[in-house]
Order: structure tokens, then sequence, then C-alpha cells
């Protein structure tokens, strides 16, 4: 079962935490010892040691110097840098707006061979029309209050980044839960084109689209979070705040071993279709 994704963000942040305490314990140095060398209260250097503050990439060089160790003042700023950037808030990151945010992903996409997709509330980005994706978006800009809702502009930047299902060179098996083929996060129509493609995507030859359906007996996974596996390198999981991005081997092997499982749960071909056809008989 894997661990909870913001859980992981934090424990590395607490690994350069540690990392930071052992420095100034190597130098002899008490916590307010450290922190007139600084030129800060001491009370920062107990949330930054607790891991309840990041520190700045100037706060980690006047550490390093601090401890006498200044030669170690880039790679804490390394490593401090890959422990934040697991954990991205979403204010933060739609910041520019929803149409920049769908933008700055095309590159990587066309780089990843394998994708993995699963996702228990929502048809997969990578298969939305621009309908279903406005009805996404939409609800997202309104629930993030931004000044600025383009989610129409960024459900056409959606679709543009999902034509790579049609270019050579990459695989996609996706798996989605049956309840999401009915959540009606967009009008009627816009559903059933959406549920409508789904049939025509589902046919490609270098897609493999499973449905788990609501009425599986014995699973052996409760529906998780929306995750996507991109080749054997990243894990990204949607959490209500925040975008958690996982590189390390042991936990992406968790994810893995967790999309083999509700793979393993999935109908395909035929049956995958009768209940799509299922759901667009449901609008009506």
């Amino acid at each position: 079962m894997p661990i909870s994704p913001s859980s992981s963000a934090q424990a590395a942040r607490e690994v350069v935490a540690r990392r930071l305490r052992d420095l100034r314990k190597e130098a002899g140095l008490t916590v307010t010892e450290l922190a007139d060398r600084c030129g800060w209260h001491h009370a920062k250097t107990s949330r930054i040691e607790n891991a309840r503050t990041a520190p700045s990439t100037r706060d980690l060089r006047a550490w390093a110097a601090a401890c006498g160790a200044a030669e170690q003042g880039d790679d804490l700023v390394a490593q401090s840098l890959h422990a934040e950037s697991m954990y991205s808030e979403w204010r933060h990151r739609v910041r520019s707006g929803l149409k920049q945010l769908q933008d700055s992903a095309v590159q990587f996409f066309h780089e990843t061979q394998l994708f993995r997709v699963y996702s228990s509330s929502l048809i997969p980005g990578l298969l939305q029309t621009e309908g279903y994706a406005a009805g996404v978006l939409g609800i997202s800009a309104a629930f993030r209050e931004l000044p600025l809702d383009d989610s129409a502009e960024a459900a056409r930047a959606r679709v543009d980044r999902s034509r790579v299902i049609h270019e050579p060179g990459h695989r996609f098996v996706l798996v989605v839960e049956e309840s999401a083929l009915h959540y009606r996060v967009a009008d009627e129509d816009a559903m059933a084109a959406q549920l409508g493609y789904l049939l025509t995507a589902g046919a490609l030859p270098q897609v493999s689209l499973g449905i788990i359906p609501s009425t599986t007996k014995g699973r052996t996974q409760w529906p998780r979070e929306t995750f996507h596996v991109y080749d054997d390198k990243l894990v990204s999981v949607e959490l209500v705040s925040a975008q958690v991005r996982i590189t390390q081997p042991s936990e992406i092997a968790l994810y893995l071993k967790a999309f083999e499982q509700l793979r393993g749960m999935a109908v395909y071909g035929p049956d995958a279709r009768a209940l799509i056809l299922k759901a667009i008989e449901a609008l009506s």
C-alpha cells in the first residue's frame, strides 16, 4: 500500500533538516550560537531543524559557512530544492493560469514513452475531449477562485497536448473506476461526446483502457487517489491542495504494485465498451 504522498514530501524535508542539525552539532555549535553566526533569531534555527520552515538558498549557504563547511552549500541547496519540488501547491502552479499549466508539460509528454494512469474520479486528461476538459478545468478555476478563468483556453491546450497519443513511440495504459464515467462534470452533450470518444480512443492499438466495474467483488485495492506513472522514473499524485512528484525508486515500486493490482481488476475490450455504453444510456 503506498504511503501518503504528502508524507513522502515531508519526509524528504526532514532528511534535509536532520542533515543541517547534524552539521551544527558536528561543528560544536548550540542553536543560539549558530543563529548568532547567521544573523537570525534562534527560533528560526529550531524551525528549520524541525522541518517546520523550509530554508532558503541563502539560509543554507549561511548555515554551511557558520559550521565551517561552506563546501557543502551547493549540495545542501540541491537536496533542499529536490525536497521542495516534490510538493507543489496548486495555488503556486496555477498562478500564471490554467493554460500555462497545460503547456508546461508538453515537452515532458513528448519525451515519455510509457504512460500509466489510474483515475478514480475523472476520465484521464490524455483521453479528455475539449468540452469535458472545459467542465473539469472550470470547476477547478471556480474552486481555486482564480482571478482569470482561462479554463476554455486551457481545455484546448489540454487536447492539443493529448495528441501525443497519436504519435509513434508512446504507449498508454489507463485504468479508470466505472464511477468516473458517470460523474457529471460537464453538460449532457459534453458528457455524451466524451464517452463516445472513449469508445474510439480505447480501441487505438497503442492504448490499453481498462475499467474497474463498480460491482467488482474481492477487490485487492480500494479506489485510490489519482496518480500518473511516467516511464519508471516519476509518479505524480494529485491532491486537493497540491501535486506531489515522487522519484524515489522504492516508492515508485509501491505505486507500480498498486497499479498492477488495480489493472488486474479492470475489464477490457467488449466488456469495457459495455460499461461505457451503459454510462451513455444513463445520460438520457
